[in-house]
């Protein structure tokens, strides 16, 4: 029987060296295939045949989904344009399983970049800040703040995965530097969970209510499976818990929580916000950064009220602690309070049908309409009644 054992595991060492041996022959070209799993984007048809998933297919339906959610939330809805996010990233020993291809923290720190610039460009008046679970302890990677590269680089540098989790002490963390926020401000936590369980010194649900006293909404992604405690601390606090079933669903997750949320009612406060509109320095000019405390050579801004200079905008004036923001920032802002009417889809039979009155070029581009490489074609539901106005093409979507 021993001797069997082993040759079922020297069996098992060949098999292994085998398929070293394969993925060492490959060529360059062949594995990036093979890291791409590109033959999961294929599917079967009816007579057997493998083609190429319809992408178009899936972005109309996005785009209906869209619809529906804007359709069922028609009544004014009060959204915070000035967000305090804190991504909490989980590097524990579960973040380094590979059953997301590399491994989770590789996928994670991949799209965590994307959410960044996908978060600033959306909310430029906000400020995201990153902390890290590692060895049962939370570490403050970055400070809240408007640099989007300065939250990127950072990360980057610190990807090693050891230890294990704890919830409650990344939760104490948080609520400890959102409490210091103003009431203006929206307070929001993402939790990109990995592990399976979480390591805390006390009463985990002592600092959920903690949380939920200060106002902070808390969201969960997590990359395992669904956990009891994680879906408690959304419903709770007011935010949504998923899990994650491959990448590409995990990129749509992360991104759905760029666009503000809407308030929620007991946590909304209104006030009244000073901003300064700084001035843009001269070009070459030589001046000390506020903000990083070295001399500059470039076009900087310089504080209406104290004449401190900044090297990028939104920020906050180290000096006096004014909001520094340039109008487009502001305007930006405003785009997700007064948001695009549904449209309706229009079909290529309708057009074609001569006792149709509709416009048949689209009123942005003035292309024909019947052309069948536009599949998608939207008409406005307020201004149907308007020939000139009426039919209106979105490429893309």
């Amino acid at each position: 029987m021993n001797n069997g054992a082993g040759r079922r595991i020297n069996g098992a060492a060949e098999e292994d060296d085998d398929e070293d041996d394969v993925n060492g022959d490959l060529d360059a070209w062949e594995r990036t295939y093979t890291d791409e799993r590109s033959w999961e984007s294929l599917q079967e048809d009816e007579s057997g045949m493998l083609r190429p998933i319809d992408n178009q297919a899936l972005y109309h339906s996005q785009y209906r989904r869209r619809l529906r959610s804007l359709s069922s939330t028609a009544a004014r809805i009060q959204k915070g344009l000035i967000r305090y996010l804190y991504i909490v990233i989980d590097l524990s020993r579960a973040a380094s399983e590979m059953d997301f291809r590399p491994s989770r923290i590789a996928v994670i720190a991949k799209h965590v970049e994307t959410f960044i610039r996908e978060f600033f460009y959306q909310n430029p008046l906000s400020q995201v800040g990153i902390v890290t679970i590692k060895d049962g302890v939370a570490h403050c990677l970055t400070d809240i703040g408007g640099s989007p590269e300065s939250h990127i680089n950072a990360l980057m540098k610190k990807l090693e995965c050891s230890g294990d989790s704890s919830l409650q002490n990344a939760l104490d963390l948080v609520d400890g530097y959102l409490n210091q926020i103003p009431s203006y401000g929206h307070r929001e936590v993402l939790i990109l969970y990995s592990a399976l369980s979480t390591c805390d010194p006390g009463d985990i649900m002592d600092t959920i209510q903690k949380c939920r006293k200060s106002k902070i909404r808390c969201s969960v992604i997590g990359l395992a499976a669904e956990m009891f405690i994680c879906k408690h601390l959304c419903q709770e606090t007011g935010g949504t818990y998923s899990v994650a079933l491959d990448e590409s669903h995990f990129k749509e997750l992360i991104l759905e929580h760029a666009p503000p949320p809407p308030a929620i009612a007991e946590f909304a406060v209104a006030n009244l916000i000073k901003m300064g509109f700084p001035q843009r320095a001269a070009e070459g000019s030589i001046s000390i950064c506020s903000c990083h405390k070295e001399a500059k050579v470039g076009a900087g801004y310089t504080c209406p009220r104290c004449k401190a200079h900044a090297c990028e905008l939104p920020t906050e004036c180290c000096v006096c602690g004014l909001t520094l923001v340039s109008s487009p920032h502001l305007a930006r802002s405003y785009h997700h309070l007064f948001p695009i009417a549904p449209f309706d889809e229009v079909t290529s039979s309708h057009l074609n049908n001569p006792n149709c009155k509709l416009q048949r070029n689209c009123f942005g581009c003035q292309q024909s309409l019947l052309d069948p490489v536009f599949g998608l074609r939207k008409q406005t539901r307020a201004c149907r009644c308007v020939p000139e106005v009426q039919t209106v093409l979105l490429p893309g979507l």
